[in-house]
């Protein structure tokens, strides 16, 4: 299989009718700990390429099948018939053989919005936005046997999340480990991102894309809905001074889910426990925060898994 660099991507990309090798220029995004993502420019315009890692760049022995990529883009064009205009990048081609996936590049200037949060700018409409995507989503493939067959296995979803996430960090706290059990024993009901962070969600103008869709399936929409909240609530203790601004992007993001569902808040509650606890203590730890930012991290995680915050203001209330 080719691994896709800096250096090949031209010659790659010109065999693909993208140009002469000379007329491509080729750098490296961030493709975090699990993925090459170049992007490429020229007079054909500007694509993205990206390519799942087998092990994960980080300290510990952490592997997934790079087959994720193919999967990934099928998801991908398939939800782009049922998301809001522009909500997904489009896919340009998909080299299954080498695992390697193209789509269009976001305009020049577009930034995530990690990236605006973590500066204190904190745009409630952009949690709007993330909340209608992700309930576009939800609504869409809720309880699709289609959707299911498709996307059921979780196999990526359990080597990228569940097991490093769930599982290492119920190791290292057994007084949790029921809850973490309860966690991994989750509903299957709809299409499921994986990895509903801030840092996917790209903005340009009043424009929102979501990507990275690497360890999609079908399962509990409420880890995707934790998982947004989880990040607001770090980036709360982090910078105490935006707080509440970043609380006022969770509560637009919890109306723009537009959802009725009794047991939404309640399992996204039990996940967002989970997931604050993973982010201290799991094989992924938030870079962010430090030592006794952390701790205060865990501390809220173990409280709301005794006792639940009843909504997105007693949530705050405990930070």
């Amino acid at each position: 299989m080719l691994l896709l660099t800096e250096e090949n991507a031209p010659g790659y990309l010109s065999e693909r009718g993208w140009g002469e090798p000379r007329e491509i220029a080729v750098r490296p995004l961030g493709g975090g700990v699990s993925n090459t993502v170049l992007l490429a420019e020229s007079a054909a315009g500007r694509i993205v390429c990206k390519q799942a890692l087998e092990k994960l760049r980080v300290e510990a022995d952490w592997r997934s099948r790079p087959e994720r990529t193919v999967r990934e883009a099928d998801a991908m064009e398939e939800l782009a018939g049922i998301l809001p205009a522009g909500a997904v990048p489009r896919i340009l081609f998909v080299d299954r053989p080498n695992c390697i996936y193209a789509m269009e590049a976001a305009p020049e200037g577009a930034t995530d919005w990690k990236t605006a949060l973590l500066a204190g700018r904190a745009d409630a409409e952009v949690g709007r936005a993330a909340g209608r995507i992700l309930g576009a989503m939800i609504r869409g493939t809720l309880e699709s046997r289609e959707w299911e067959s498709r996307f059921g296995d979780q196999t990526v979803f359990d080597e990228l999340r569940l097991d490093p996430y769930y599982r290492f960090t119920a190791a290292r706290h057994p007084e949790c480990a029921g809850h973490f059990g309860r966690l991994l024993e989750s509903p299957r009901v709809s299409l499921v991102h994986g990895d509903w962070s801030p840092k996917n969600l790209l903005v340009s103008g009043d424009r929102v894309t979501a990507i990275d869709f690497e360890v999609v399936h079908y399962g509990d929409p409420c880890f995707d809905t934790g998982f947004l909240l989880c990040h607001l609530v770090m980036k709360s203790v982090h910078l105490p001074v935006h707080a509440e601004a970043f609380r006022r992007c969770a509560e637009a993001f919890w109306a723009g889910l537009a959802l009725d569902y009794e047991w939404l808040w309640p399992r996204t509650v039990g996940h967002l426990a989970g997931l604050l606890l993973a982010r201290v203590d799991g094989k992924s730890p938030a870079e962010y925060l430090t030592l006794d930012e952390r701790e205060t991290v865990r501390r809220v995680a173990i409280g709301f898994m005794a006792r639940p915050a009843g909504s997105i203001e007693e949530l705050w209330g405990c930070l």
